[in-house]
């Protein structure tokens, strides 16, 4: 199976089970969080593979021009640099991109304007922070410095998957696209369903059940129906 097939199974299994970007960072290790982004329209989750733009040197002309080629569809990555306290863009380019490009969230590292009507309209969106102060709109060539971090990034994000909610996002880098990843995203549902039946059902303390994990040792506290899928995992 090739990666684009795994890649559309793992967006599925997370969308269709609400796999939180918590229970995704806990699957890769504790990696993959972005660092910064936090979520402008609280109640939001969204997943999807990653498209990538940006805009630089307190210009947003780059995000105007890359964004008329994006898919519909996704979610979409703006990088910033050197833009400082300006925003990135407002409302006229978000609803671009979330109505007309049909984006299913959009990740800005950076900040944003028009703060009351991108929540008047509910848009999935995380970023740094809002101002009213925006970027111009020149065309400003790309300082050679940023078109190479820029390109790097790019083929960073580009095509790998993103997790948002109320707690962040958390990125599946296109390395662990994989069946073994697949794997872990299912055990991880598995575990959470355990530890709550642990903790509600059994009324373990969350050390017996976390830490010592005991039902392991002692798997006829278990319904069979967990103790079955925990024979998948060789547990």
């Amino acid at each position: 199976m090739n990666q684009n097939d795994i890649k559309s199974r793992m967006i599925s299994q997370i969308e269709r089970n609400r796999i939180s970007s918590v229970e995704v960072a806990d699957a890769l290790g504790k990696t993959g969080v972005l660092n910064g982004p936090q979520i402008l329209t609280p109640g939001k989750f969204c997943v999807g593979e990653v498209q990538y733009i940006y805009g630089h040197s307190e210009t947003n002309w780059p995000i105007h021009e890359q964004g008329e080629h994006l898919k519909d569809g996704g979610i979409l990555y703006v990088d910033t640099f050197n833009c400082n306290d300006k925003a990135a863009f407002g409302d006229l380019v978000s609803k671009y991109f979330m109505l007309y490009k049909r984006i299913g969230g959009m990740v800005v590292n950076g900040l944003l304007r028009d703060a009351h009507t991108l929540r008047k309209e509910n848009y999935a969106i995380w970023c740094l922070g809002t101002t009213p102060l925006g970027c111009v709109n020149v065309n400003i060539p790309v300082p050679p410095d940023v078109e190479a971090e820029a390109m790097k990034r790019k083929a960073y994000f580009d095509g790998s998957i993103l997790v948002c909610d109320d707690s962040g996002c958390t990125m599946i880098a296109k390395e662990l696209i994989t069946e073994a990843t697949l794997k872990k995203l299912e055990f991880m549902e598995l575990q959470e369903d355990i530890w709550y039946y642990c903790l509600d059902t059994l009324k373990w303390s969350t050390y017996e059940t976390v830490c010592q994990k005991k039902y392991l040792s002692n798997k006829s506290v278990l319904p069979t129906v967990l103790v079955e899928k925990l024979k998948e995992y060789d547990l």
